[in-house]
């Protein structure tokens, strides 16, 4: 595992490491028969930024709503009595969290379809 790690480490190192003298190159003018890739490229971070957003902010809400319904289980189990005020607040801390999740989605619909970033590098 540690060995996985280290190969992991050192990869991402490297390729983070290249990427300065990947775009260093001179860009070619596009009247002269050059391509201009930059709007790919945006587009493209654009679509992984948005995956990376809507995947964390939905498994973080996964991982916090089921805490909150293991838990609010458990109390229910141990005091049957205080089952509405449990439900209660186990229902309200379960909507909170899903907000985070629906702020990623948002985030990632920004990301996929208005797109800063275009109208930042002068292109959209």
């Amino acid at each position: 595992m540690k060995n996985v790690l280290r190969y992991s480490f050192w990869t991402v190192i490297a390729f983070l490491a290249s990427a300065g003298m990947a775009l260093a190159a001179e860009a070619a003018p596009a009247a002269a028969g050059g391509v201009d890739y930059t709007k790919a490229i945006v587009l493209g971070c654009s679509l992984i930024g948005a995956g990376i957003a809507i995947g964390v902010g939905a498994s973080g809400a996964g991982a916090g709503m089921g805490q909150a319904a293991g838990g609010g289980s458990v109390a229910v189990g141990r005091n049957p009595e205080a089952q509405g005020k449990i439900m209660l607040t186990m229902m309200v801390g379960m909507a909170m969290t899903e907000s985070c999740a629906i702020y990623a989605l948002v985030v990632s619909l920004i990301l996929l379809y208005a797109n800063p970033m275009l109208k930042l590098v002068g292109i959209g």
